[in-house]
């Protein structure tokens, strides 16, 4: 299929709908993860010991995702992973034991990493490099619409059967995805109607370590990048309820601030993965940024559920326009031969700096002030984005680099 009779309208449901009903069932037992290990009789310790280790199990498994994508195809991959997920939420919801929930929970990051590289691997096959960043930021755009709606959709499954009623409605919209995944074309055929030769893409030779020291330089220079994006991003979704609760804003006040800011992020990613495609990754990486960490830099300065909420509206803002960006900057550059190894170690990068931020937050505020921890947190933003933005190739450059290899 040539790049001119593409649309994403052909592969919406069969690539995006898996997306959007895993996101639903993350989305739905969250939120109860940390009640269910409290009714489990946890106490406050160990219940943000349980929820970390979600992270800690995407953390873990980028690296063998990418083996398994590598060996068993992206369709394949991505059905297992929502499988996985069920299973590992049928653990949480009804094991009634602490041991058994933190296997669970370790599963359920793991599940995390599998289904993203894979579904992240697949679109950069079948999408052609014109569509690339508006594929990306519409794949994120969908696990974000998911993640929105799930909450409420368990709410009405808690108010009639309890916390087990999350975890239900978690189960169904997995298995969902995973049917509706396995639905998704093979990739025999590339985005350009070439016949994919399974030796060639996938080759022996490509290891995980040889992968590694060809793209080096990405690792250092644009991987580096998206590390300190991940430390930012991970960190202003602590920062503004904690800075809310300073305020000593009622809980109610705070959800309605948080679900105002995740609403404008939704509206956002098809636009700007249209501008990256047309104009170039620049365009949208850093201006993100620079909102992003503008906004950190004035929620000290806010007072008021009012200016809060503003403040917080224009994170969501940088935030959303930004969404895709790292996975579009990992398809750029993710070579034909070993893409999956390639992909996992950038997400390994990714969630790296997703465990860095809230800690180097952690830290500042028990040393200093929270007020503290959110300024460098700003300026983590602004760095980021001078680094994106020397390092990012111009447009003709990357196609250049693309249509060699």
């Amino acid at each position: 299929m040539t790049p001119a009779a593409f649309s994403l309208r052909q592969i919406a449901l069969t690539a995006f709908g898996p997306s959007l009903l895993f996101g639903l069932g993350e989305g739905a037992i969250l939120p109860v993860i940390p009640l269910t290990a409290r009714a489990m009789g946890a106490s406050v310790s160990v219940t943000a010991l349980l929820v970390g280790l979600i992270g800690i199990g995407s953390l873990l498994s980028n690296i063998p995702a990418s083996l398994i994508t590598m060996r068993h195809g992206e369709r394949w991959t991505i059905v297992a992973g929502a499988i996985w997920c069920a299973i590992a939420m049928a653990l949480c919801g009804w094991s009634g034991h602490i041991g058994v929930f933190a296997i669970g929970a370790l599963m359920i990051g793991m599940s995390q990493a599998v289904f993203s590289l894979a579904r992240q691997s697949y679109l950069t096959e079948v999408v052609p490099v014109e569509y690339r960043a508006r594929a990306m930021s519409t794949l994120g755009g969908s696990m974000r619409i998911g993640m929105f709606i799930g909450p409420f959709v368990a709410a009405a499954a808690i108010h009639f059967y309890g916390l087990a009623g999350a975890y239900g409605v978690g189960m169904v919209a997995l298995l969902a995805s995973g049917a509706l995944a396995a639905r998704m074309p093979d990739l025999g055929l590339h985005a350009v109607g070439e016949r994919r030769d399974a030796t060639s893409a996938t080759p022996r030779t490509a290891t995980m370590l040889s992968t590694l020291r060809a793209n080096r330089h990405v690792f250092v220079t644009l991987g580096l990048g998206m590390l300190l994006v991940s430390a930012v991003r991970t960190t202003r979704q602590t920062v503004i309820p904690l800075w809310a609760d300073h305020l000593a804003l009622e809980a109610s006040v705070i959800s309605v601030i948080y679900g105002l800011a995740s609403g404008v992020e939704m509206l956002l990613f098809y636009p700007a993965g249209k501008v990256m495609d047309q104009m170039g990754r620049r365009w949208v990486v850093v201006p993100s940024l620079v909102i992003m960490g503008a906004g950190l830099l004035a929620l000290p300065l806010t007072h008021n559920a009012q200016t809060l909420l503003l403040v917080a509206m224009a994170i969501a803002f940088g935030n959303g326009i930004g969404s895709g960006m790292m996975m579009t900057l990992g398809a750029d550059h993710s070579p034909r031969q070993g893409r999956a190894h390639f992909l996992g170690l950038w997400r390994l990068m990714a969630d790296v700096g997703a465990s860095f931020g809230p800690v180097l937050l952690s830290l500042l505020a028990a040393t200093l002030t929270l007020g503290a921890g959110v300024v460098m947190t700003g300026v983590l933003s602004f760095l980021a984005a001078g680094h994106l933005a020397y390092w990012i190739p111009r447009a003709q450059a990357r196609a250049g680099e693309l249509e060699r290899r």
